[in-house]
């Protein structure tokens, strides 16, 4: 069915209007859905509670009781003082490149972390595949963090 207008100038508008209001509702979606986060079955970073990693500077597996939703995701913790901590000021404790491997972003890829494979630094949390990409990602982390912002920004605008 062909719809035909008697203004010229009626069509072209309609079309600048109707891709203004896509591109809004475009927009809208992306940033409710928040960034890609690392997650398996729809918990985040294996389960870990990333609250702990600031305050125990190791991993520490989360537990179902003490769960929250941000992005979409499930975020479990060890205690309900580090679940309380997390949700006055979540992405403070976010994973940089949403959990995934810091040296694997760097490189352009999305890969999966291990707990034990972390990093805090300047007040953020890296995450690695593995203790050996950790020692690799440690040798020159100024340059693989610059890398991997460029390839995380390329990844959460598509």
């Amino acid at each position: 069915m062909k719809l035909r207008f008697r203004h010229a100038g009626f069509s072209s508008t309609i079309l600048k209007w109707t891709a203004l209001l896509l591109s809004v509702v475009l927009v809208g979606c992306t940033s409710l859905a928040g960034e890609p986060t690392y997650q398996d079955k729809g918990v985040a970073v294996n389960g870990y509670d990333i609250v702990a990693y600031f305050t125990e500077q190791q991993p520490v597996k989360g537990k179902a009781e003490y769960s929250s939703q941000y992005n979409d995701v499930q975020w479990l913790f060890s205690s309900e003082l580090n679940q309380t901590i997390f949700e006055r000021d979540p992405q403070y404790y976010v994973p940089q490149y949403g959990g995934y491997c810091a040296y694997g972003m760097s490189k352009g890829f999305v890969v999966d972390t291990e707990p034990s494979a972390f990093t805090i630094l300047n007040n953020k949390l890296y995450l690695n595949y593995s203790l050996g990409v950790r020692e690799t990602w440690l040798k020159d982390t100024a340059v693989y963090i610059e890398r991997a912002d460029k390839n995380w920004s390329k990844k959460i605008a598509k």
